[in-house]
C-alpha cells in the first residue's frame, strides 16, 4: 500500500512537471493567437480579400508576361501603381536586356484535302508570315539510318511545312485509360507509346541534329515553316515553349489536329495548310527588369525581410497558375500588411521577379546587384508552383531552420498549416525557382511548395494556364500563411542563424553532396 502510495505521488510530481513545462508553451501560443496584427491579417485576407480583383486585371486584363514583350513592361508598371495607391513604394529595376518581340494573330488552316480551321498558335519568338500567310504542303520525316540519309532528304523540305514532333498513339492522358480500359488494353497502348517514343529518339539522334537544331536545319534547307506538337499528356493541353527558327515560322498544333495532318500525310493526301502569323520583333532589345516594393522597416530599416514570386510567364495561356497566382498572393499580402502592420520592425520587401522561366535572371541579379540587402535578410518567402494551398515546406538545409520556422509556423491557425508537410533542415534547393538564387548566397529562403492540383500536366507551362484554373480559397489559404511568416519574420528579435547543415551523402553517386553555388544572371538574353 505504501508503494503504490509513493508510485502516485511520483506520478503525481511527473504530471506537474509535464504540465509545467506544457504551460508556457501553451501560453505563448494563446498570445501569439490573439496578437491584434494576427487577427486583422486574417480579418483583411478573409473579408476584403482582392485576389479576384488582381487576378482578373493581371491574367485577363494584361495577360502573358513573356520576357521582352510589351505585356511584361505594362504588368511592370501596372504593379507599380497599384502598389502606390496602397500606399506602398515600388520602382520598376532594370538588370538587363532581351529580345524584344509581340505576339499577333495566329491562325492556322487546313485548306487540302478539306477545310478545317486548326487549333494551334505561333511559338515564341517565332518569325512571322507576309501579311497574307504561307500556304503549303505539310510532310512528316521519314526514319533515316545515319544523317548522312537525312542531309540526303533535306533538300525535299523546300518550301514545305514540316512535321517534327511525334504523333501520339492516343489523345487520352493515362489515367482515362487506367479507369476505363481492360488490364490488356492499357498494357497494349503503354507498349505501343513507349516502342513510338522510342522510335521518335532514335529517329532524331539519326538526323544528328537535337530539337534544337533541327529546326534550324529545316529552315537552313529552305522548308516553308516547322509544325510541332509538343503534347502534356492531359486533355486537350500543349505545352508552349520558343521557336529556334529565325526567318520561318514555327507554330505548335494541338494533338488533336496535329495526329490528323500527320496521318493525311502518312497516307499520302498530302495536306495543304495555310498559316498566318502577325507577330512582330523590335528593331532593338528592349530593358529586363525587376518589380519592387517595400515597406520600410521602423526599428531596423536596414534589415529585410523579402516575399518572392516571379512575374514573368510562358504565353501559350495568361500565365496564371505559373505564376500569376504567386504575384497576386504577394501582392495581397503586401497590401494587408501595409493596412495592418504599416510600421514592420524590418522593411518588408517584394521581389516580382523578370526571366525566371529563362534561368531566373531576375532573382539572380538581384542578388548580384544588391549585396548589402542580401547580407542583411532575415528570410526570403518565395511562392510559385501553382494555386494550391501550401502543402510543403523544406529548411533548405540551414541547420537551424526548425528553431525559428517552427515558432513563426506556430503562429499561423492550424486550419491552414495542419496539413503542411515539414522537413528540417531538409536539403538546400539548386535551382526550379527563385529561392535558390538567395539559398546560394546563404540566405533561408524558403519555398512554399504547393498542392498540385493537376499542374505538371494541366497548367505548367500549357496553353490552358488561364484564370479560370485559379482556386482563389487556397491562394487566399496562402495569403494568410504568408502575411503571418512575414509579421513573425520581422519581429524576431535578432537574425536567424545561417548555419548550414552537413550535407548528405547522394545515393546515386555516393558522393558527399555540395552547396548550390551562384551563379550569374543572363543580362543579355535571345539576342544571338
Amino acid at each position: 500500500m505504501k508503494k503504490r502510495a509513493h508510485f502516485l505521488l511520483a506520478l503525481l510530481l511527473l504530471t506537474g512537471s509535464v504540465a509545467q513545462a506544457q504551460q508556457p508553451q501553451q501560453t505563448q501560443q494563446a498570445q501569439v493567437k490573439q496578437d491584434p496584427v494576427i487577427q486583422n491579417i486574417i480579418k483583411q485576407a478573409t473579408e476584403n480579400s482582392q485576389l479576384q480583383k488582381l487576378g482578373h486585371e493581371l491574367m485577363d486584363g494584361i495577360g502573358p508576361r513573356l520576357v521582352g514583350t510589351p505585356q511584361m513592361q505594362q504588368a511592370g508598371e501596372w504593379a507599380v501603381n497599384k502598389y502606390k495607391s496602397w500606399g506602398v513604394d515600388a520602382r520598376i529595376q532594370n538588370y538587363g536586356e532581351w529580345r524584344g518581340w509581340e505576339r499577333g494573330v495566329t491562325h492556322i488552316d487546313m485548306v487540302h484535302p478539306r477545310v478545317k480551321s486548326l487549333e494551334g498558335m505561333q511559338l515564341a519568338w517565332s518569325p512571322a508570315t507576309p501579311s497574307k500567310g504561307v500556304t503549303a504542303e505539310v510532310i512528316t520525316m521519314p526514319e533515316f539510318t545515319d544523317s548522312v540519309a537525312f542531309q540526303r532528304w533535306l533538300p525535299s523540305v523546300k518550301g514545305k511545312f514540316v512535321m517534327i514532333s511525334m504523333n501520339q498513339p492516343s489523345g487520352r492522358p493515362e489515367y482515362n485509360w487506367k479507369e476505363f480500359a481492360t488490364e490488356e488494353s492499357f498494357e497494349k497502348m503503354k507498349k505501343e507509346r513507349d516502342a513510338q517514343n522510342d522510335a521518335y529518339r532514335k529517329k532524331i539522334a539519326a538526323t544528328g541534329k537535337t530539337t534544337r537544331t533541327l529546326p534550324v536545319a529545316l529552315e537552313n534547307a529552305g522548308a516553308a515553316g516547322v509544325v510541332m506538337s509538343n503534347w502534356s499528356s492531359g486533355f486537350g493541353v500543349n505545352k508552349i515553349f520558343s521557336a529556334y527558327t529565325k526567318k520561318i515560322p514555327t507554330v505548335d498544333i494541338a494533338l488533336e489536329d496535329y495526329g490528323m495532318l500527320y496521318r493525311l500525310a502518312e497516307n499520302g493526301s498530302k495536306p495543304r495548310i495555310k498559316v498566318v502569323a502577325e507577330s512582330k520583333h523590335a528593331k532593338k532589345p528592349v530593358p529586363t527588369f525587376n518589380t519592387i516594393a517595400e515597406i520600410k522597416g521602423s526599428e531596423k530599416p536596414d534589415e529585410y525581410v523579402i516575399l518572392s514570386a516571379h512575374f514573368d510567364s510562358w504565353d501559350g495561356g495568361t500565365g496564371a497558375t505559373d505564376n500569376g497566382t504567386g504575384t497576386i498572393l504577394m501582392m495581397e499580402v503586401m497590401r494587408i500588411l501595409k493596412e495592418v502592420y504599416p510600421n514592420p520592425k524590418r522593411t518588408i520587401l517584394v521581389g516580382h521577379w523578370g526571366s525566371e522561366e529563362q534561368g531566373l535572371n531576375g532573382s539572380r541579379a538581384f542578388v548580384e546587384d544588391n549585396p548589402q540587402i542580401v547580407k542583411n535578410t532575415q528570410a526570403v518567402f518565395n511562392q510559385d508552383n501553382g494555386t494550391g494551398r501550401v502543402a510543403n515546406i523544406s529548411g533548405q538545409g540551414f541547420l537551424h531552420s526548425y528553431d525559428y520556422m517552427s515558432r513563426w509556423l506556430n503562429a499561423v491557425p492550424r486550419n491552414i498549416t495542419k496539413d503542411i508537410q515539414t522537413s528540417f533542415p531538409g536539403t538546400p534547393g539548386g535551382g526550379g525557382s527563385d529561392h535558390a538564387s538567395f539559398v546560394a548566397k546563404d540566405v533561408p529562403a524558403f519555398m512554399l511548395s504547393s498542392l498540385n492540383w493537376s499542374y505538371g500536366n494541366y497548367t505548367w507551362h500549357t496553353n490552358r494556364d488561364t484564370y479560370d484554373k485559379i482556386v482563389f480559397d487556397d491562394v487566399q489559404s496562402n495569403v494568410i500563411l504568408t502575411a503571418i511568416l512575414a509579421y513573425m519574420a520581422s519581429e524576431e528579435p535578432e537574425l536567424v542563424s545561417r548555419e548550414r547543415s552537413v550535407m548528405p551523402t547522394n545515393p546515386r553517386t555516393g558522393e558527399k553532396m555540395s552547396w548550390p553555388q551562384a551563379r550569374p544572371a543572363t543580362r543579355k538574353g535571345g539576342l544571338d
